[in-house]
């Protein structure tokens, strides 16, 4: 394992699992990597003082973008700011003149200089507009709520957040919104709290609907599952994906994509009479199951307990025509 401290890189931003994305990602000098999320760059960084190699980063959040362009300077002619969505790899990177790489890495979800900043909306500890804009275009969470039926809302919120409660929650939304619409997040939160109980474990009762609300606003599965498809064509054989993931939401999502695309046995018992054959293999398992951090980060950065990490490798087989099977 590399001897990493969880306290350092830029700001207050801590890199989550860094030891393990390094360990499964292992950038060798000449290679060209690529940091679909790039965040704050902690990966970014950390990828490029490892070994001697070339990385393209993507970001949709201008904020991001701004921090990458003006690290461009710090690596020359070896790190590459790109503005987009990681879900439109397939042809941010070919538009810039890359068309196959040797490692791709993902950290999912919301960053915590997004969460950090009170006027993006994504966080419930101090009050900011109800935005959760990553790309900051696009409806806000404010629109949606304040426009959207009762059932919609109900199912964003039970789907995306996996808030049992949803239906109270949606009732509440359209109740308060006919007396003024929703505009701050402390608004929502109230609202939210007024008709779920605080949890055993200490969750706030609004998290979960500020989730399902981010999701859904920034299509982050949607997101997520068009860039585990493009990498299946980006990387070359023997090229590693790695994905960290902070939710069962997402870590099912990747769970099953690798078991599909590796010919994972028990996928293929599960085959109903008259299916079509299980797709030939295109990548090879990495980790057997989610790997998680270890003590020493888990007591540096409490943000670690939920993540998860899960990496394939790339084979010589064609990539999967037409998306998922």
């Amino acid at each position: 394992m590399h001897d990493l401290s969880f306290a350092t890189g830029d700001g207050p931003h801590k890199p989550v699992l860094l030891r393990e994305v390094l360990d499964a990602l292992a950038p060798k000098a000449g290679e060209i990597m690529v940091d679909g999320t790039f965040g704050a760059g902690g990966y970014s960084r950390a990828i490029l003082d490892h070994a001697d190699c070339e990385l393209y980063a993507i970001d949709r959040d201008p904020t991001a973008v701004a921090t990458g362009k003006a690290m461009e300077a710090d690596y020359a002619n070896r790190f590459h700011m790109v503005e987009g969505c990681f879900g439109d790899m397939g042809t941010l990177l070919p538009a810039a003149g890359v068309d196959q790489v040797d490692g791709i890495v993902l950290d999912i979800g919301v960053s915590s200089m997004q969460l950090d900043q009170a006027d993006r909306g994504f966080s419930f500890r101090e009050d900011g507009p109800l935005d959760m804009r990553m790309s900051m275009s696009g409806p806000t969470a404010a629109d949606f709520i304040n426009t959207a039926d009762e059932e919609d809302i109900a199912n964003v919120i039970y789907r995306y957040g996996e808030e049992r409660a949803s239906r109270k929650v949606a009732h509440k939304i359209i109740e308060m919104r006919a007396e003024a619409p929703f505009e701050t997040t402390l608004q929502l939160a109230r609202a939210v709290r007024s008709v779920v109980r605080k949890s055993k474990d200490g969750i706030d009762p609004a998290t979960r609907t500020f989730q399902g609300l981010r999701i859904y606003v920034n299509d982050e599965l949607g997101e997520l599952e068009r860039a585990m498809q493009a990498a299946e064509n980006l990387l070359k054989p023997g090229g590693r994906l790695v994905i960290v993931t902070f939710h069962s939401l997402e870590d099912r999502s990747v769970k099953t994509f690798m078991k599909e695309r590796s010919g994972d046995p028990s996928k293929m018992s599960r085959r109903l009479p008259g299916e079509p054959e299980v797709a030939t293999p295109t990548f090879t398992t990495l980790t057997r199951k989610a790997v998680t951090a270890q003590k020493d980060e888990l007591r540096a950065n409490p943000r670690a307990r939920s993540a998860k990490l899960r990496a394939v490798a790339r084979n010589e087989q064609p990539a999967t025509i037409g998306g998922r099977k």
